[in-house]
């Protein structure tokens, strides 16, 4: 083990998050991509497009469980993270690498339909995340002592992954979605193995305490009603997320009149640039200090309601795609909340020889979400004479799980 690594020194969160980053990078190009892509090169419609986004979901409903199950009893390339990590990175990049080609595969393959081929894409592409995202949070849990120090580690993590997630879509503003692909690629191979030759695994899983290791027999039971608390209120701020992921483009073309190909793909990657850009700075610089002070749970529902806010004004007042990015700073709060905090209140809340297998269940407050999203309300979207319904739905969604996560109780033992 490196000393950086004992000391639990910044530049070991550093390394410690760059697999996730990663995984992050390759959700920002699959959002920044997929259905831009898919409705201007292929010509698909609202309710094809949410389709092809369901295919991902479906796989990581079981992925992530039995990856997390299996990563947390086997040992395997020198750890039990990281060969899931490595498999999960390499599929992921040759996933991106297909986007831009999927009508050549399609013709190569001898297909007539673009949405077979689309939907095999999409499904490697979310699968290989799913793979690695389970992973590449569970070893946070392995190689942190509980309360601040896990905090750090999940707050570091998102502060730099929203960081390379917004240079993504500044490349895609300022460059083109074709140069961020490609750029994609390189650097998910990058962060999901170089940073794994300077991360020791454990092989005994424990429990800490501050300074107190138990054993696994002793290990803290798992806390089945809060962790249900937790998955109701975090999918429920999935369900705004995603849908304003997958659905903005059809609020922009209607909101804004933009038919411009070009431009609405411009539109989509400053938004989501500011969304990681401003995320990036919250979590080491807000939310870490004011979850010491107040509590993880308090934190972060109260940047749950901001979030629901933003949506409402998005939906009621935004008439400009300058009035738009600037709300898309209030946003970024909650966004970085979402993406880090239940994470770190998470896994205090599970026995530690199975936090793989429980951050795999979590997924399912991601995954089930994404469903609804795709094969539900995609239909009604599509049908809507008003598009503003997209974010009349995100800012009811976050506001229901701001109040579901009230009813989550602060680990007493250690609050921050």
């Amino acid at each position: 083990m490196k000393t950086m690594q004992k000391k639990l020194s910044n530049i070991f969160y550093v390394i410690l998050g760059l697999p996730a980053t990663a995984m992050g990078f390759g959700l920002s190009v699959q959002i920044a991509v997929l259905s831009w892509i898919l409705r201007t090169k292929y010509g698909l419609n609202i309710e094809e497009i949410g389709i092809v986004w369901a295919a991902g979901p479906i796989a990581g409903i079981l992925g992530q469980p039995i990856v997390g199950l299996i990563s947390d009893g086997v040992w395997f390339w020198g750890g039990r993270r990281r060969p899931f990590i490595i498999i999960g990175g390499v599929l992921a990049a040759m996933a991106i690498l297909a986007l831009p080609n999927i009508g050549l595969i399609s013709q190569t393959l001898g297909f007539e339909s673009i949405m077979s081929v689309a939907i095999t894409v999409a499904l490697t592409l979310d699968l290989s995340i799913n793979i690695s995202f389970n992973p590449t949070r569970s070893i946070i849990a392995d190689v942190t002592p509980d309360g601040p120090p896990r905090t750090k580690g999940y707050t570091w993590m998102q502060a730099i992954s929203n960081f390379f997630g917004a240079l993504a879509y500044l490349m895609a503003a300022l460059f083109g979605n074709y140069v961020l692909i490609y750029v994609g690629v390189v650097i998910i191979l990058l962060f999901s193995i170089i940073p794994l030759f300077f991360i020791t695994e454990p092989r005994q899983l424990v429990q800490a305490s501050g300074d107190t290791q138990l054993n696994n027999a002793s290990a803290t039971k798992t806390q089945w009603g809060e962790l249900l608390k937790i998955y109701f209120a975090h999918a429920f701020s999935w369900l705004g997320i995603q849908t304003m992921f997958v659905y903005s483009f059809a609020f922009l073309e209607q909101r804004f009149n933009v038919d411009d190909e070009e431009y609405l793909g411009q539109i989509i990657g400053w938004m989501f640039f500011i969304l990681n850009a401003v995320g990036s700075l919250f979590p080491i610089f807000l939310l870490e200090p004011l979850a010491r002070k107040i509590g993880r749970v308090r934190t972060h529902y109260l940047s749950l309601l901001t979030m629901s806010l933003g949506y409402f004004l998005i939906a009621f007042y935004i008439r400009s795609p300058q009035a738009m990015y600037a709300v898309f700073i209030l946003l970024s709060l909650g966004w970085a909340a979402v993406v880090s905090l239940p994470f770190a209140i998470m896994t205090e809340k599970v026995a530690k020889n199975k936090t793989g297998f429980f951050m795999g269940i979590f997924n399912l407050s991601v995954v089930l979400p994404q469903l609804v999203t795709s094969f539900v309300l995609g239909h009604y979207i599509e049908k809507a004479a008003d598009k503003t319904l997209i974010y009349q739905i995100a800012a009811i969604s976050l506001f229901v799980s701001a109040l579901l996560w009230v009813l989550v109780k602060e680990n007493q033992r250690n609050p921050s």
